[in-house]
């Protein structure tokens, strides 16, 4: 079984890293979404939407848009901040957050990377996954939108290779395995509106074909 997992690393790593080029010039947050990410200072955590409230739970639901980098824009920079105070705030206590979970339909989500020397938060812009193993782990999951609930999933790939956008606009690939992966699985599902139990619903459907579309 390591065979196979060093395998798709090797494959991963000699994988071209591009990122998707269909990316819309118009970066500009929404008005309510600008009145929303400056109505605090950059080290307020945010209201965490929670998928049992009907008008939250349209926006978690809702499919986020890229970001496109303006050297000008302060509130790209004031939001990721207050992203990151939602998440390691003592009320929540995440080990990941996606913006659209604080109301801001964005391709943005931070990531606790317990694969890494003190396990530093990181920020990635426009994370798109572009191969997965066959190989499957299960993982236990939560969710900070989903309050009180916690479940085992069955199809999170072992490892991905994914491109993204770093701070700067530059464009960079990794792979990551094991949980940091099922971690980075589960924020850019909710990129796309997609949350963790919809795995749960499509493996009760389907034993052994676990896929979500």
């Amino acid at each position: 079984m390591r065979q196979l997992i060093l395998l798709s690393s090797l494959i991963f790593t000699l994988a071209s890293c591009s990122v998707s080029k269909n990316i819309p010039t118009n970066s500009t947050f929404t008005k309510a979404e600008t009145q929303l990410i400056l109505s605090g200072k950059k080290t307020d955590p945010m209201r965490v939407l929670l998928i049992t409230n009907p008008a939250d739970s349209v926006v978690l639901r809702t499919k986020s848009q890229p970001v496109v980098f303006n050297a000008k824009d302060k509130t790209l920079k004031h939001f990721t901040d207050r992203l990151l105070a939602t998440v390691r705030d003592s009320a929540t206590m995440g080990v990941g957050i996606a913006a659209p979970q604080v109301g801001v339909l964005k391709d943005i989500i931070w990531v606790q990377r317990l694969d890494k020397k003190l396990e530093p938060f990181e920020v990635y812009f426009n994370p798109k996954i572009v191969k997965y193993t066959d190989l499957k782990q299960d993982v236990p999951e939560g969710c900070l939108s989903i309050p009180d609930f916690r479940a085992m999933t069955k199809d999170r790939a072992y490892a991905i290779f994914f491109t993204y956008q770093d701070q700067k606009g530059k464009e960079q690939c990794e792979m990551v395995e094991a949980f940091t992966a099922a971690i980075f699985q589960h924020e850019i599902d909710h990129l796309n509106g997609i949350m963790f139990t919809d795995h749960l619903e499509q493996e009760q459907k389907q034993p052994g074909k676990h896929k979500v579309e």
